[in-house]
């Protein structure tokens, strides 16, 4: 997967991932925070992992617990889809706004800038944009 540290995007200020699901996409993970143990957000489209099926998993992880998980009823991915995602944060939430719809996902930790990012998965990111 990618990796990107080092970053310092503050509230308002968002990250754009374009790129392809595999066309036999099982799941994939869009991560942002400080680093690979602390994140703001864990946004997890899973087609069929873990147990879930064409669901979205969203979560937070502190000193490299998980938080509790949060299941999204849309699931608005297609296998072999070319998607643009679009992640931004405030003091309360993060938002991740697709094409049709957006997801909303609570600040836990309070988290104030965003320096890591890490796209995993059955996912080939095409451009990362940050504005």
């Amino acid at each position: 997967g990618l990796v990107v540290t080092q970053l310092d995007i503050q509230p308002g200020e968002s990250i754009k991932v374009k790129g392809k699901i595999q066309s036999d996409a099982k799941g994939f993970a869009v991560n942002v925070g400080k680093d690979s143990n602390t994140l703001l957000l864990h946004f997890n489209p899973r087609f069929d992992c873990h147990g879930d099926v064409n669901t979205i998993v969203c979560n937070s992880k502190e000193g490299g617990m998980w938080g509790e998980e949060d299941r999204k009823a849309e699931f608005p991915f297609q296998h072999g889809d070319k998607i643009e995602m679009c992640i931004s944060f405030d003091e309360t939430e993060a938002t991740v706004k697709l094409p049709e719809v957006e997801f909303k996902f609570p600040n836990r930790l309070g988290m104030e800038k965003i320096e890591y990012l890490a796209v995993e998965g059955d996912f080939k990111v095409k451009a990362i944009k940050f504005s």
